[in-house]
């Protein structure tokens, strides 16, 4: 990362100067500096940015325009910032609106992925407000670097293996428990699913399984979906719409994240994170439209269609979780297409029966600029779930409402647990934002990171 964040003033660092149209016109700055921005043409608009040069031409300030009012301004936009500085030490010329957020913006703006070419080269370091939890800041941004990079890594390099590993690599820096079911074992301990969808790789399937903190503390469980890629079966999806398939474990990175800023910040619960591993390969013992499978829950799932396995992974996963009857069940995944059309890749859907719970996931999603946005778990539609031969069917016949019916088929494997949230994550940005570049984007963990640790507290 070529930028790190301190809490010690420098005297040698620069100011950077947020400011609007209407307070650029009344900043007090040198009249050469004034100049030079007008030359410029730089008018405060939201997102510019202009460096300020002294009388040696190096830099002795920057200007970055913000949104004109409060309510349009955008708290990580400050992201900006980390690729238009030079290298040195900055400062807020003015504590802004938001100051941890501003702060966060800039640090989730800095980020790279460098594993495969050579990183920025510069070195800026940002001395943060006086005013914030900068430990806080700095947790937030490696668990959302974390989802990026397990997200951005190709399979090849991110398989189940190198999953488990990086969840072992958590556990053991926050002296959290693991435990892998792998392979034949997973038929013998009742997971027929995940077995059934990850038999056909080269890669064994596995359930990770990771816990931390008191035994009688309030009981909180994650679960991820963590297809490490999807060709989508025999019911093979085509070529382009492989090329992403690397991001289908997107669920399973993001509830590590979320785990490992719950485990940073010494979270008041009992934490569960439980992942399916595995991928949904093509070979002689691959799993058939038209099986009948069945699940820990003791339900029989008819295949519809075997591009629809994370729900099959994750409903094993769920039926594991809820048997500990939980306070809280979240789970995450890459799930549906569905979503996206629905939403766009920026804006989480978020399915729940608890409405207290659904309140406060959205208040949290607008104070922590984390968004979400709950839709409905509706139903009336159950029935298209329906099957002539089994329980229940993976998939619909008409195609509608797609991310609905899949909580919905979610739902049939979760009874015990207090409050249970489903989350379909698209667990990447397909555009440069302010905050992050393209590539994998952590999602939501912030919002729901907000909910737990107010509502149980941190020690």
């Amino acid at each position: 990362m070529p930028l790190t964040l301190t809490e010690k003033a420098n005297s040698a660092s620069l100011p950077v100067h947020l400011v609007t149209r209407e307070s650029f016109a009344a900043l007090e700055i040198a009249p050469a500096a004034r100049a030079w921005a007008e030359a410029n043409r730089f008018s405060g608009a939201a997102g510019q940015f202009l460096l300020l040069p002294g009388k040696e031409g190096a830099p002795v300030g920057a200007l970055f325009g913000v949104a004109e009012n409060s309510t349009g301004f955008a708290p990580l936009a400050t992201g900006s910032l980390a690729r238009h500085l030079p290298s040195g030490a900055w400062h807020f010329a003015q504590t802004p609106e938001a100051p941890e957020l501003a702060t966060l913006g800039i640090l989730l703006g800095s980020y790279s992925f460098s594993r495969y070419r050579k990183s920025d080269e510069r070195e800026i370091e940002f001395v943060a407000p006086e005013t914030i939890d900068i430990e806080a800041v700095r947790q937030q941004a490696e668990a959302a670097f974390l989802v990026r990079d397990l997200i951005n890594t190709p399979t090849n390099d991110l398989g189940p293996d190198e999953l488990e590993a990086a969840a072992r690599n958590l556990a053991e820096r926050h002296g959290a428990k693991i435990n892998v079911i792998t392979g034949d074992a997973l038929l013998e301990q009742n997971f027929p699913m995940i077995h059934a969808v990850g038999r056909a790789s080269a890669t064994a399937p596995r359930l990770i399984d990771v816990s931390w903190g008191r035994e009688d503390a309030p009981k909180v469980t994650l679960v991820g979906k963590g297809v490490c890629f999807d060709t989508g079966g025999l019911d093979i999806k085509p070529a382009s719409s492989m090329l992403l398939m690397k991001k289908d474990m997107g669920g399973a990175a993001n509830v590590l994240g979320l785990a490992s800023m719950l485990m940073a910040a010494n979270a008041n619960i009992r934490l569960r994170v439980l992942i399916p591993a595995v991928e949904n390969s093509i070979s002689a013992n691959a799993f058939r439209p038209g099986d009948v499978l069945q699940s820990r829950k003791g339900l029989t799932v008819e295949i519809g269609n075997t591009d629809a396995e994370g729900r099959l992974v994750l409903a094993d996963a769920l039926a594991l979780a809820d048997e500990e009857k939980p306070e809280i069940l979240i789970d995450m995944a890459t799930l549906t297409g569905a979503a996206r059309v629905a939403l766009g890749p920026d804006l989480p859907p978020f399915f729940t029966d608890d409405d207290e719970f659904a309140g406060a996931l959205a208040s949290a999603s607008d104070a922590v600029a984390d968004p979400i946005w709950r839709l409905p778990l509706w139903s009336n539609y159950d029935a298209k779930l329906s099957s002539k031969v089994a329980d229940i069917n993976n998939v619909t016949t008409d195609g509608m409402a797609g991310a609905v019916t899949a909580a919905l088929f979610l739902r049939r494997f979760v009874g015990n647990a207090q409050s249970w949230a489903h989350f379909d994550v698209f667990g990447w940005s397909p555009v440069d934002r302010p905050h992050c570049p393209i590539g994998g984007e952590a999602q939501a963990i912030r919002a729901i990171f907000d909910v737990v640790s107010k509502r149980y507290g941190v020690r």
